[in-house]
């Protein structure tokens, strides 16, 4: 297919989106992928239609963390169809395409922008409220790809609180900067830890430091989520967090930041 041709049955695919937005990170290990699924969950426990997009070809980690690992993708008259993970919330992963979740995914550039436009122009989304994409970690290709592929609502950085996050998170923003995208805001994740038996806060990687980014290059700071091990006990399980610690601290902050998203979007 020609590549305006190509353009137009995406354009035409996501003019049912009301809204897209990307997640990403200047670094791997911020838990972008985690933030990601759960603020999918909170959107859709809103009664938002939502469906969530796993961009990271080399890494795709959604459909484990949502107990969807052992689905596939459906091809139907109007086109392949995402897998639900609920009544709110679809979900399409390069994991639904491999035949063993070992198997690494060996492609150069042009092979990674061809998926991502199929995952695009050919999934029969629907009537979207939300498209959240979770884009690998740095600023190359996938990111890239997203960014001139769709118009974003807009872009949400997730870092830690240690100095080296922060500066990759920095690096991010002036990424999203050049492409245009608006800057939602900053996610401080892995922000401290309330330990299990006194209460008390343990500063594992510092603390602040998100904050302190944003209100240095002038976006706003959506939150700080802590470390709770049970948030990776369930991803590893499949199932949700929100769902299992609706009353949890960490589950209290995703479901502020989620607000706060919406809010600054429909401003």
């Amino acid at each position: 297919m020609p590549a305006d041709e190509e353009t137009q049955k995406i354009n035409k695919n996501l003019e049912k989106i009301k809204h897209r937005l990307l997640v990403f990170s200047g670094k791997g290990g911020v838990g972008k992928s985690t933030v990601a699924a759960n603020l999918a969950v909170a959107f859709a426990h809103q009664g938002l239609k939502v469906g969530l997009l796993d961009v990271d070809i080399h890494g795709p980690n959604l459909a484990k963390m949502l107990g969807k690992e052992d689905s596939q993708l459906e091809v139907a008259e109007e086109g392949i169809t995402p897998v639900s993970v609920s009544d709110n919330l679809s979900l399409v992963s390069m994991s639904f395409l491999l035949q063993s979740p070992n198997m690494p995914v060996i492609w150069r550039g042009p092979m990674k922008m061809k998926a991502i436009q199929q995952f695009l122009g050919d999934v029969h989304w629907g009537e979207l409220d939300w498209m959240i994409i979770d884009s690998p970690p740095g600023t190359g290709d996938e990111p890239l790809s997203v960014a001139q592929l769709i118009p974003a609502t807009g872009a949400v950085v997730v870092t830690t609180p240690q100095e080296v996050s922060l500066l990759d998170s920095r690096r991010a923003v002036a990424f999203a900067r050049k492409l245009n995208l608006t800057v939602v805001g900053i996610i401080e994740n892995m922000s401290g830890m309330v330990c299990p038996h006194c209460g008390g806060r343990i500063e594992l990687f510092k603390h602040g430091g998100g904050k302190a980014a944003a209100q240095e290059l002038g976006v706003p700071f959506l939150g700080e989520i802590p470390l709770n091990p049970e948030i990776v006990i369930l991803g590893d399980e499949g199932k949700s967090f929100l769902d299992s610690h609706p009353d949890s601290e960490a589950s209290r902050a995703f479901l502020d930041i989620s607000d706060r998203i919406l809010k600054t979007v429909s401003s």
